[in-house]
């Protein structure tokens, strides 16, 4: 039981640090869900997580949009940041 919560809490300090950097955001997405289920962490701070370590300008660009399109669960965020992202490597090539 120790072992269990102490595996946590390395999850929960390796998610607070877990910065997307030039990883590519699918990636991203997919670490960080694994340290997440691993952390046992609510939901809220999950979101509070994404949006503090995902690429700032992905996270204006959704947040910039009304406020009815901006996502309330950890799984919408997920979807949005995606997309969000392709949509700007659409745009970059």
């Amino acid at each position: 039981m120790f072992s269990n919560k102490s595996k946590a809490a390395d999850a929960e300090l390796k998610i607070k640090m877990f910065k997307q950097s030039k990883k590519h955001i699918a990636d991203f997405i997919i670490e960080f869900k694994i340290l997440d289920i691993k952390a046992e962490t609510d939901d809220m701070y999950t979101i509070f997580l994404v949006k503090k370590n995902v690429k700032t300008d992905i996270i204006k660009t959704i947040l910039g949009c009304s406020l009815m399109s901006v996502p309330e669960i950890l799984r919408e965020w997920n979807v949005v940041i995606t997309l969000v992202r392709q949509g700007y490597k659409s745009t970059e090539s």
